[in-house]
């Protein structure tokens, strides 16, 4: 006998979508990665969300430069800086400049699955606590107490602040340095004594670039320096063109130090300007040729012949000489 078969369907069909996207599920195990649907339907670039998609799912140490960027992209240069801005722009990504390993100062970038969720900074390394040997309980040993001399009664307790050990013969106290304590710090500067023409240099840098806007502490920090550059032969117009011509877009710090950073270096004295020699006036001969010629008091000129000679051989007139001079 055949056993008994129902037609019916194994689940009931809730209806396919008769317009838009059907999505065919996949289980994913391996290789894959989680992005927030606030970026993955983000609007805007395409470029920025594939960009940051690509970022996401790179390790922890991989180079997302801009170079590196387009080789993965065949879009260029100018796409993707834009992309990275925007993604900047909107919390997703942080670039910071950090000091690393002697001394070497290099661009950080933090890339954040929810704006403003989390602390992008590791947290610093925990030494290794030391390890005590272990000593077999065979080899230890006791120390018998021994009995204290009789030295009379112990001293009183000193109450008060015990003052500090004085050095020994022939050494000198640690500085503040070696103790750790805070040294003197010196008065900040008075914008009152600083160079007035220093003063309206850094107050006018704000008219070239209105992000230039500096306080009163700032400028007479960055006076003095100002004043070294006037001392060395620069002028005005070229501090001013040096302390504003190519800033970066965005400023992650006070424009201050970016000032005092250029002012740090100063540039070499300007050479003085020899004096050109003095040039002598126009004389007009008083041989009889009335020519003009260059001295510096009047007289004859180099073809008249001198005074003297004319009057000690009345023989030789002057148009003789000229004559013989042509």
């Amino acid at each position: 006998m055949a056993e008994p078969q129902s037609n019916a369907r194994l689940r009931a069909d809730a209806g396919a979508p008769t317009s838009g996207v059907i999505h065919v599920r996949t289980r994913l195990t391996a290789d894959f990665t989680v992005i927030a649907n606030a970026l993955a339907q983000r609007r805007g670039s395409a470029v920025t969300v594939g960009v940051a998609a690509y970022i996401a799912s790179l390790p922890d140490g991989a180079s997302v430069s801009i170079a590196a960027l387009c080789e993965h992209f065949t879009e260029g240069e100018i796409l993707i800086s834009r992309a990275l801005r925007e993604l900047e722009a909107s919390g997703y990504l942080e670039r910071r400049r950090e000091r690393g390993h002697g001394g070497l100062i290099r661009t950080r970038t933090y890339f954040y699955d929810v704006p403003g969720q989390g602390d992008p900074r590791p947290a610093p390394p925990v030494p290794p606590r030391p390890r005590r040997s272990a000593e077999p309980e065979t080899h230890r040993k006791t120390p018998r107490p021994e009995a204290a001399p009789d030295t009379g009664p112990a001293p009183a307790a000193q109450v008060g602040p015990v003052p500090p050990p004085e050095p020994a013969q022939g050494l000198t106290p640690p500085t503040a340095l070696e103790t750790g304590d805070a040294p003197d710090t010196a008065p900040p500067p008075q914008l009152a004594e600083a160079d007035r023409q220093a003063v309206v240099i850094l107050a006018s840098l704000r008219i070239r670039d209105r992000r230039l806007i500096l306080s009163r502490r700032e400028v007479a920090e960055l006076a003095p320096a100002v004043s070294q550059w006037l001392a060395q032969g620069t002028g005005p117009e070229e501090i001013a063109e040096l302390l504003t011509t190519g800033l970066p877009d965005r400023f992650r710090c006070r424009p201050a130090r970016i000032l005092g950073f250029r002012l740090r270096d100063l540039p070499v004295a300007a050479p003085t300007q020899v004096a050109a020699p003095p040039v002598l006036p126009w004389q007009t001969c008083d041989g009889g040729c009335e020519r003009a010629f260059r001295a510096a008091e009047p007289g004859r000129c180099r073809d008249c012949p001198p005074e003297d000679v004319i009057t000690a051989g009345p023989a030789i007139t002057h148009d003789d000489h000229l004559r013989a001079a042509c």
